[in-house]
């Protein structure tokens, strides 16, 4: 047991019911001055930033770490209601465009301290060995700087530190988890049926939800709120996973204040701190180092707003590789209608999954692949779910009223990186006067075939399950790239260390730096990767 408290302190560091953070951490947490020369600034806390600034505060580094949005008080700003939720989502303007623009906000996009993980679906598989190498192996993509076997190690600490339930992985790099898988709910049992029929494997889990009670923090109800935050804790997030350690080490969450620059010494080229704002007064913060994690839209938008004689182009920007090659998943939703009630909002979302078709099958037309997951949209996103195929009025509240009956699964399909698909700054203004960012995505063929493919696997397993009518959305999920890692400052803007190659003192530690996504969630690589980096980091010692 001393083991385990070891590595998953934060969760005995919880109030006794597990409902937040024990309140005399916050009040008596570090407070740096901005003329204290921190070790580190780290901008965001969300799953990369936080992972950083629990491992350097352990390390006794001095460290800050900056998030835009507030510090969330589970019990108080938590509710059990989709459209009460909408303060979790990062909703300051962007614009979007390309030939198939992506809508930006709750599936993609977090504010307040944990970031997107608050709102996450809780699903934690790792990438493959495969998507280290897709240029090599398919010929398609990018190589990592780093290989799998890099990150192996990282993966298997932050499963530990969630913790994580599944049953034995058998895809990619086959391993097991700490916690055995939840009880299957009735989506689960659909899918499980379904893909048994049709002779494709499946598994329970992975998801970071301790299977049982863990520390302070509570067993999981199976409320099915795990999108709009988990207001029992059950489900692993940065807030309550890593944060309360690094403040216990002596680390500062400086809540409400939103970065604006990296400010950079004109005649050294390192980093000497951040200008912020907080309550509408600017201010700026010394550090030895910095780290930006603010993931994929964000980051690239504040280093292209650090613009100085050194890099009028934007900071790190000296090849025009900042805000290029950003990435989303495909993730195409299919529901079935069955005669007996499913009631699939009484889960994790994402519960049963496949990845038979996740590598590149030499016998289809395009490369790579997708996974396939049990997904529970509530119901204001199952109304969204109905009406986007033009079902209005009587119609679209029949669909509604049969809510209980439907289930429904997402696959998560991997989109190429394309130089074209970037972030660029618009001559919009946000309310603290900087230039919003602009998103433009187009998908190339590839992409559509893999969509495509999803969408008859997913509808095949429902009606081998017995389903009466299915209907299937497009959609797209997760973020990632915009400041990616390449093996010299022609390919990428940070190394495999997740160091800047034009500022040597600068740090990305988010979804940003990921050259490749895979079809798993990334949230569990974003964690990994910021973890080695951490590492990396203080064996180095600057």
């Amino acid at each position: 047991m001393s083991d385990l408290r070891e590595r998953n302190e934060s969760a005995w560091l919880l109030r006794p019911d597990g409902s937040a953070i024990e309140p005399q951490l916050i009040q008596d947490m570090r407070r740096f001055a901005d003329d204290d020369e921190v070790d580190v600034a780290i901008v965001g806390c969300g799953a990369g930033g936080s992972t950083l600034l629990q491992r350097v505060a352990r390390a006794g580094w001095k460290a800050v770490a900056f998030e835009a949005g507030p510090f969330w008080d589970p019990e108080a700003d938590w509710v059990s209601d989709e459209a009460g939720s909408h303060h979790l989502y990062w909703n300051e303007p962007r614009q979007i465009g390309g030939a198939d623009p992506v809508p930006l906000g709750s599936n993609n996009s977090g504010r307040g301290v944990g970031g997107s993980m608050i709102h996450y679906a809780g699903y934690v598989p790792r990438f493959h060995p495969s998507d280290f190498r897709t240029r090599t192996q398919d010929g398609v993509g990018a190589d990592w700087p780093m290989a799998y076997e890099d990150l192996r190690p990282y993966y298997e600490d932050i499963e530990q530190e969630l913790p994580v339930a599944g049953e034995h992985w058998p895809w990619g790099d086959p391993h097991d988890y700490p916690h055995r898988p939840h009880p299957v709910s009735g989506n689960g049992e659909v899918f499980q049926r379904g893909a048994l029929a049709l002779g494709i494997p499946a598994r329970v889990g992975p998801v970071a939800i301790a299977n049982g009670r863990f520390g302070h923090r509570p067993h999981c109800i199976y409320r099915g709120f795990c999108l709009q935050g988990c207001k029992v804790n059950a489900k692993a997030s940065p807030l309550i996973t890593h944060l309360p350690d690094a403040l216990a080490h002596g680390a500062e969450v400086r809540a409400e204040s939103m970065v604006t620059s990296v400010e950079i010494d004109q005649r050294t080229g390192r980093a000497t701190g951040v200008h912020y704002l907080r309550n509408g007064v600017a201010r700026f913060q010394r550090a030895r180092m910095v780290a930006i994690a603010g993931y994929s839209i964000e980051t690239p938008r504040l280093l292209l707003n650090s613009t100085s004689a050194r890099f009028p182009d934007g900071l790190c920007n000296d090849h025009d590789l900042v805000g290029r090659y950003l990435m989303v998943q495909g993730a195409p939703q299919t529901a079935g209608r069955f005669e007996a009630e499913i009631r699939m909002w009484k889960a994790p979302p994402p519960e049963v999954s496949t990845e038979q078709f996740y590598e590149t099958d030499p016998g289809k037309p395009y490369k790579r692949g997708f996974s396939v997951q049990t997904v529970s949209p509530l119901p204001i996103t199952w109304a969204e779910h109905v009406s986007a195929g033009g079902r209005w009025g009587r119609r679209m509240r029949d669909y509604m009223t049969d809510y209980p009956h439907w289930a429904c699964f997402g696959a998560l399909c991997e989109f190429l990186p394309q130089a074209g698909n970037r972030v660029t700054l618009a001559d919009e203004k946000d309310r603290y006067g900087l230039p919003v960012a602009h998103f433009a995505y187009s998908q190339c063929e590839n992409d559509r075939m893999l969509l495509d493919a999803a969408q008859h696997v997913m509808e095949d397993i429902l009606r081998a399950a017995g389903a009466e009518e299915v209907i299937t959305i497009q959609r797209f999920a997760h973020l990632v790239g915009g400041a990616r890692m390449g093996a010299d400052e022609t390919q990428g803007v940070v190394d495999a260390d997740c160091r800047a190659f034009a500022v040597p003192n600068l740090l990305i530690t988010d979804g940003s730096v990921l050259p490749t996504q895979g079809s798993a969630n990334p949230a569990l690589t974003i964690m990994s990767v910021a973890a080695r980096a951490a590492d990396r980091l203080i064996r180095s010692k600057n």
